[in-house]
């Protein structure tokens, strides 16, 4: 299962980006969806998630700068991300799985896109 993330990128503090995710369909009609990222040197971590029925979670470090979104019709989740900080370079990477509770249980992952935050 192959999930197609684009539209990383570089740009400066303070700026915009908005990622894409494609999902098979097969995957995305019965999937909860999540984006994680990972820093140079640093664990993969968290930040968003939405489930099949369309509730977003955001972590509190994105939470007011990031927004998550599907759309049903096109089989995508895309991650608006607002008010870059340095501290947002990362490989992001988006992920269908469950989401349990509060947790995120990935089970199929994109190849990840590249943000860079800098001036």
């Amino acid at each position: 299962v192959q999930l197609q993330a684009s539209g990383g990128g570089q740009v400066q503090p303070g700026g915009s980006l908005r990622l894409s995710c494609a999902v098979p369909r097969t995957i995305f009609s019965i999937g909860d969806m999540g984006w994680y990222r990972q820093a140079p040197g640093e664990q993969r971590e968290l930040v968003a998630t939405i489930t099949s029925g369309g509730t977003a979670e955001l972590k509190d470090f994105v939470k007011g700068r990031f927004t998550i979104s599907r759309d049903n019709a096109n089989n995508t989740v895309d991650l608006q991300m607002n008010s870059l900080k340095p501290e947002d370079t990362a490989v992001y990477y988006c992920t269908a799985g469950r989401s349990i509770g509060t947790y995120f249980y990935p089970d199929y992952w994109g190849q990840g896109t590249q943000v860079t935050v800098s001036s």
